[in-house]
């Protein structure tokens, strides 16, 4: 809708979770305290994701776990984390209005369902499981939950533990075939959401010099602007595909990408490597050009926005 108001709308709602902006802290990056949080509050953030969150401590992968590329990282962290009984602890200290949204990673329904039971003893205003990461043995692809049938067991085993007032997002792989049907398997048991989505990988690069893979793990996920085409295509496919917002998590660096995510289909974006290239800030940054944006064109909301890449 246009208007001459020269002030734009950015609040924004995914299901009964309410956001100041559109934009959210992507887990793993930043989520391992709640004094960091709270740093990435002050940032701008519309939310943040605590680092996911497993039942057991984790050492993660050994060291490099990361390594510059031409237009982004590649990572192969391993998912190094306190375990969940530290992590109620850490992040049951959260008294931030800002919504703390929880993270946990299983390696079975059983197990996630567990996890859901105990993280809900934190704040937290919605809960994410993440079925998609590309580089830790026993969790996410190789753990086999890039499925249809996988994530429709997580999803209902997870649904079925979790309070009726806390929205469930199910983070998906942009790495996967059929990801319409994927996505309609988590919406099916009742996902209120889906982030889109998490590295793209697994990828490698090899020292030359030494002539062995950079990363102890040898293969990793890929993150930063190099990905952002990837993962607004599955945007956009998933917005045909599905009815539950959409939350683009993948390149997301400037004003201009966030719009271009929520022309595709996106209700809310992910940030995570950006916080790199333009600092803690990086929330705020991109809610003024995106605001600048609309207000140049005249748009009263930034939700007016959402999907109208499907209407040309």
């Amino acid at each position: 809708m246009k208007t001459n108001n020269t002030t734009a709308d950015i609040f924004v709602k995914i299901q009964n979770l309410s956001l100041k902006n559109p934009t959210i802290l992507a887990s793993g990056l930043l989520g391992l305290d709640v004094h960091t949080l709270e740093a990435v509050v002050k940032g701008g953030a519309g939310a943040v994701t605590m680092k996911s969150l497993t039942k057991e401590p984790r050492k993660g992968h050994n060291n490099p776990i990361l390594v510059e590329i031409e237009g982004g990282f590649m990572n192969a962290v391993g998912y190094a984390n306190k375990g969940i009984e530290k992590g109620v602890t850490e992040f049951g200290k959260w008294k931030n209005e800002t919504p703390l949204i929880g993270s946990i990673v299983a390696g079975s329904p059983e197990e996630f369902a567990e996890l859901t039971e105990k993280i809900q003893e934190i704040p937290i205003q919605a809960l994410e499981i993440a079925l998609s990461c590309p580089h830790t043995p026993g969790y996410g692809l190789l753990a086999g939950q890039g499925t249809s049938e996988a994530t429709s067991a997580i999803t209902k085993a997870v649904k079925n533990k979790l309070k009726s007032t806390i929205p469930l997002f199910v983070k998906l792989s942009p790495s996967v075939s059929a990801l319409g049907e994927i996505a309609k398997a988590a919406e099916s048991e009742g996902a209120d959401a889906i982030n889109m989505g998490n590295t793209l990988g697994p990828g490698m690069k090899i020292d030359i010099n030494r002539a062995s893979p950079i990363l102890a793990f040898k293969v990793g996920g890929l993150s930063g602007p190099a990905i952002k085409p990837v993962m607004i295509r599955c945007v956009y496919d998933l917005y045909e595909a599905v009815r539950i917002p959409i939350i683009a998590t993948g390149g997301i660096s400037t004003g201009e990408d966030m719009i271009e995510a929520i022309m595709a289909g996106a209700t809310a974006v992910g940030i995570g490597t950006a916080i790199y290239y333009r600092g803690i800030s990086v929330f705020s940054k991109i809610i003024r050009e995106a605001t600048k944006w609309l207000s140049n064109k005249n748009y009263l909301d930034i939700m007016s926005l959402k999907g109208v890449a499907h209407q040309k």
